[in-house]
């Protein structure tokens, strides 16, 4: 026998069909329905829909792990359910082909059985005639209970229909059966299931031409339906397993996602921590360094972007508090040097309209000294305004690359007059070479005046002040020696304070402003320069200056290390902003105070 074209399916079809609408119906806000209640129901519906909606957000957590943990959680679900009911559904398709793959093979087998019985009960005579009649024998075999029955229970396990008779050939090319009188059979299957076997409601019919009598060709057609199966129960078992796997993997994401939110807003919490003990005043607090590496790395870079930004609020509020008590100092020393002359003044005043100013002698001194106190006051104003621009850094440096001994020749011309009314004797020693560097000449000019005038007031007749000019190193040094009453080591320190006045200073207190070191301190850290000092007590003091060669580039000039030198000031890290009052300074008069030019 061999085996025809297969085929299986069934149909089923059905229309449904739903409409209308009542009549009559009175549709809301229509013709005289009342316009106010129609605006109250549009105005309640969004309210009634807000309703749903606050209540869902009241559910959601408040903190951002608990967000961030619900919605990887929620990610993780949504992705076990997707993969799940796809897995499901493919494993449920499979097992449908393998289903119907094993009806084919039960259809084989109930039509080589029928075949052989079939033949055997015929005997020699054909199965099926030419005109389409059973043989009796087979006839009766197909009608028997007993023969069929152990089919429909052993062999297919399913409710059977055999259909006996001669085949044709149909106008697509399949093999049709067109079964005999007493050709169509059918038995329903009686057998019980097996554990985890159930009714299916699937079908398959077969069809097979049998050609082992040529000249008497007939055909089978078996259809099996409603089969036990074991799919539905295999479905059901693996849908257990992958919800128990899936509920697994659940709790394991919250786990995990609870560490990695932890893991996360930890270092958030500390930065929130952090800005609140800030904004309560202490500017100390900091993000630890392993928790702002322990998130990532975003937020590792926010953690130290928030250390340096605190860093920085708090050195800035420093400096603005260390400006603030040196404005207060500066307002009270302001306020004690104007103080002096302005009371000199007004008694010179009260004495003049008095008797003494009858005296011509005594009218002469006292407006000689009032000349003193009001060029005082005018120097003190002169001094006070540079000082101000020069931390301020409205100042700006003229920086040419000229010949540096213009300028300081021209300072030390300048000081030759007030040296020969002193009984000073002024010198100047210069290199042959030019000394050239880039420099802001009025300012060096002022640098040196002050320091030369500062000498002169301070060495006694018949000494000495040397101003010297050499290179070094790739820019210049200028020193400033005096044999002067000198400077106690002890006052070293504050000699560039704004109105400092040392022990040796009572002499000069009434003709100096004591801001001269002050603006040549500022004028040297504005070229990036160094000044140090060496001063012995009757010895003498020696300033020196050292320029770098362009302070365009931010070099550092170094002084050399001479276990003579008593202090050095170093120029600031940026801007022409002063160090702080406190800072060592280097060994000087009390008060330098030549007349700002």
């Amino acid at each position: 026998m061999n085996g025809g074209g297969a085929s299986a399916g069934g149909a089923s079809a059905g229309d449904a069909s739903a409409g209308g609408a009542a009549p009559g119906g009175a549709a809301p806000g229509g013709v005289g329905g009342s316009g106010l209640g129609g605006g109250e129901r549009a105005g309640a519906a969004p309210s009634r829909r807000a309703g749903p909606v606050r209540r869902v957000r009241q559910l959601l957590p408040r903190t951002f792990q608990g967000r961030l943990t619900l919605g990887f959680v929620g990610v993780v679900l949504l992705t076990l359910v997707l993969v799940s009911g796809l897995a499901i559904n493919r494993l449920d398709d499979y097992f449908s082909a393998q289903e119907q793959q094993n009806l084919t093979t039960r259809t084989a087998a109930v039509a080589n059985i029928v075949r052989v019985f079939l033949e055997r009960a015929a005997g020699t005579r054909p199965v099926v005639g030419p005109n389409n009649t059973l043989d009796p024998q087979a006839a009766l075999l197909l009608a028997d209970e007993d023969f069929l029955q152990p089919l429909a229970d052993r062999i297919a396990q399913a409710d059977i229909r055999i259909r006996v008779g001669l085949t044709t050939i149909d106008s697509t090319g399949a093999t049709t059966v067109v079964p005999a009188p007493g050709g169509d059979v059918a038995a329903t299957l009686q057998a019980p299931p097996l554990r985890g076997q159930a009714r299916e409601l699937i079908g398959r019919t077969d069809r097979f031409a049998v050609t082992s009598a040529p000249l008497f060709p007939w055909g089978l057609e078996v259809t099996l339906s409603n089969p036990y199966t074991f799919r539905a129960s295999t479905i059901a078992d693996l849908t257990v397993v992958v919800g128990l796997v899936a509920f697994v993997a659940l709790i394991v994401a919250l786990a995990v996602a609870s560490l990695l939110a932890r893991r996360f807003t930890t270092p958030l919490r500390r930065l929130t921590e952090a800005s609140r003990v800030i904004a309560e005043g202490d500017l100390t607090a900091r993000v630890p360094a392993n928790l702002a590496s322990a998130g990532s790395s975003e937020i590792a870079a926010l953690s130290r972007q928030f250390n340096a930004m605190a860093a920085q609020l708090e050195e800035s509020v420093e400096i603005i508090r260390r400006d603030r008590d040196r404005s207060r100092e500066f307002l009270a020393d302001v306020s004690h040097e104007l103080r002096t002359p302005i009371a000199a003044l007004r008694t010179f005043n009260e004495l003049l309209r008095e008797q003494a100013g009858d005296d011509p002698v005594a009218r002469a001194e006292f407006l000689e000294s009032s000349s003193q106190q009001l060029e005082r006051l005018d120097w003190l104003a002169q001094n006070l305004l540079e000082i101000s621009k020069l931390d301020s850094g409205l100042v700006l440096l003229d920086l040419r690359p000229d010949d540096l001994r213009t300028a300081v020749e021209s300072a030390v011309e300048q000081a030759n007059a007030a040296a020969r009314r002193r009984g000073v004797e002024l010198s100047l020693r210069l290199p042959s070479r030019p000394v050239r560097i880039r420099h802001d000449p009025q300012r060096i000019g002022q640098v040196v005046s002050n320091l030369v005038g500062n000498a002169l007031k301070f060495t006694p007749r018949g000494g000495s002040v040397t101003v010297e000019l050499e290179p070094y190193r790739d820019g210049a040094r200028i020193r400033v020696s005096d044999t002067g009453v000198g400077i106690d080591a002890s006052e070293l320190p504050r000699i560039f304070e704004r109105f400092y006045r040392g022990s040796r200073a009572n002499e000069a207190r009434s003709s100096g402003s004591g801001l001269g070191l002050a603006i040549v301190r500022s004028i040297v850290d504005m070229h990036h320069g160094r000044i140090t000092v060496e001063s012995r007590l009757g010895r003498g003091s020696t300033f020196t200056v050292y320029l770098p060669h362009d302070p365009r580039l931010d070099e550092e000039i170094t002084p050399p290390a001479d276990p003579a030198i008593a202090a050095a000031v170093p120029a600031p890290a940026a801007g022409p902003e002063a160090p702080p009052a406190a800072e060592p300074a280097a060994a000087e008069r009390s008060e330098l105070d030549a007349p700002v030019r």
